[in-house]
């Protein structure tokens, strides 16, 4: 699988997080807690839902199954005006970006051992201190092993 590389323009984000680890995986939860409101926010760029992941600079290079980080369950907005309440923003900065255009089953991490694993080593390219994340667009079925999504790894070069 080969990616596209992508430079993403400054985002704006609207939605919810919450802090959890591989050993403790809360994206149930989470999007749970978000879902049923996301029809509040009303400046929408898309119809698409943003899963972002911020991980702590040394996530990967110690890693552990009990790490924490933030994940976070959004829609990109044009403006930060009428947020509605018990939801955050997020500036997603913009960058250089690895993007996968991934088919198959949301829980199968294979996918992600792939990229970290076996293209980024060989690949020109090093991971970035910058968040994660996947678009979920009109293709995106849950559970679903005809579901489709992009994946977005930030990248700089080595």
């Amino acid at each position: 699988m080969i990616p596209r590389i992508q430079t993403l323009n400054e985002k704006k984000l609207v939605g919810r997080r919450l802090t959890m680890s591989f050993a403790d995986y809360k994206i149930g939860e989470l999007w749970r807690t978000f879902s049923p409101r996301r029809k509040e926010i009303t400046n929408n760029l898309t119809n698409d839902l943003i899963s972002l992941v911020v991980y702590k600079p040394n996530h990967f290079a110690d890693f552990k199954m009990t790490n924490e980080f933030e994940r976070w369950a959004t829609v990109e907005v044009s403006t930060f005006d009428n947020v509605p309440s018990e939801m955050e923003t997020f500036d997603l900065q913009g960058g250089l970006y690895a993007v996968f255009d991934y088919k198959g089953l949301n829980t199968d991490n294979s996918i992600f051992q792939y990229i970290l694993g076996t293209w980024l080593p060989y690949s020109d390219y090093v991971l970035d201190n910058r968040p994660h994340f996947e678009v979920l667009g009109d293709k995106y079925k849950n559970n679903d092993p005809i579901s489709e999504e992009e994946i977005w790894i930030p990248i700089k070069t080595k």
